[in-house]
């Protein structure tokens, strides 16, 4: 290998649909815990470690709502404090927050016209909960990604978006680790955005669970024939699976794995490095252009092609057809009736409508096969009866 730095950026996602955490601290108390200790743990494993610790958070705009509402840390007060945890993750040293959709969308499942209020709703939050007007990064709930969201998210000011490395195809001739260890450029229709892959292999061992000298060796095996500083990026969720719940901290992910990656950084023992993507890209730039193909992230047996985990029944395939239908009669009203300009009821109800519209496309109500459909024809039709009484 030619350069011997090899940097890595560590991405989680955090995700839970709306009033789920309250559900489960009624119904299933110690799961609601695990989750709860699992995201106090991030800051707290990491207190000491400002030098050397760089983790990007995706936190959805469900989660935020919870965390920051204060009958919730009434509710969990005792267990952890979710105040102090949203303080915690202001501290730039370590954590790079990322933007993404509001209730956690697919959006390339979900109709055009919402897209920009899934994104504008998240932004208003997170600028509000972590004090700062921009987000460079922006992450793709279940890495649902398509050319097409390029143009919405210049327009929001993000730099970068994270896409799996199974989706990117070059434009430019490359190699296969440059494609997998660079940024790239995409394009669409004028505007411009650089895209940071995912190593989908290196992402699943940090979902199941693995030690530091397991990465490091993979680490230097795929990198070894780079001529440039390779950027590994694994991208995961943070807070499922026993890896990041286990609260015994001899089986835990930030106890096993990433606090010996961190000393042994310290103790020069490794070319790794933890890294922020900013950091990177303001060093090392993109380079090459790339088409990413319209897909999503692995999910269990499924690769992420043709969105099988969330349209793979027909009543998924339903729901996601009324979710069309419904956005479509809900536009149509708000841009061109005379009423929406004059009645504050109107807009009362509008504003009740639109948000349980978004709800209504959040990933989990098609994740776990139709278990969770009904959630999304509840909202739906909450949706048709406020449109009925506009």
């Amino acid at each position: 290998m030619l350069n011997n730095t090899i940097h890595h950026a560590l991405v989680l996602n955090l995700h839970q649909p709306s009033g789920n955490l309250e559900h489960l601290l009624k119904q299933h108390f110690w799961e609601a815990k695990e989750i709860l200790w699992a995201l106090d743990r991030i800051p707290r494993s990491l207190w000491g470690y400002e030098d050397v610790a760089r983790v990007h958070l995706a936190m959805s705009g469900t989660l935020l709502e919870t965390l920051k509402r204060p009958e919730f840390q009434e509710q969990v007060y005792g267990i952890t404090k979710t105040g102090d945890l949203l303080w915690q993750l202001q501290n730039t040293q370590i954590f790079n927050i990322l933007g993404t959709g509001y209730y956690h969308p697919v959006f390339p499942l979900i109709p055009r016209a919402d897209w920009s209020e899934q994104m504008q709703r998240w932004q208003q939050l997170g600028q509000h909960l972590f004090w700062r007007n921009q987000f460079n990064g922006f992450w793709p709930p279940e890495m649902g990604f398509c050319m097409e969201m390029i143009p919405y998210l210049k327009r929001l000011g993000y730099r970068y978006v994270l896409v799996d490395a199974e989706h990117v195809e070059p434009i430019d001739k490359m190699s296969w680790h440059e494609i997998r260890y660079r940024p790239h450029i995409a394009q669409y229709e004028g505007d411009e955005i650089i895209v940071v892959v995912r190593d989908r292999e290196l992402s699943n061992a940090q979902e199941s669970g693995m030690d530091f000298g397991w990465f490091e060796h993979e680490a230097h095996e795929r990198t070894k024939w780079c001529n440039f500083e390779p950027l590994i990026t694994t991208c995961t969720d943070g807070d499922n699976g026993g890896w990041f719940r286990n609260t015994n901290l001899s089986s835990n992910f930030w106890y096993v794995f990433y606090r010996q990656f961190l000393d042994e950084v310290r103790q020069g023992y490794t070319e790794l490095r933890p890294t922020f993507i900013d950091d990177y890209l303001d060093k090392h730039g993109a380079h090459g252009r790339v088409k990413v193909c319209t897909a999503a992230w692995n999910t269990g047996w499924h690769d992420g092609v043709n969105f099988v985990q969330w349209t793979g029944s027909e009543a998924q395939k339903q729901a996601l057809e009324r979710v069309a239908q419904i956005s479509a009669a809900f536009h149509e009203l708000k841009n061109h009736s005379q009423e929406a300009q004059h009645s504050e009821h109107f807009q009362h109800v509008l504003s009740e409508a639109h948000w349980h519209l978004l709800r209504a496309e959040t990933s989990c109500h098609f994740f776990w096969g139709e278990s969770w459909v009904s959630r999304c024809h509840s909202d739906l039709d909450v949706v048709e009866q406020l449109l009925t009484q506009a």
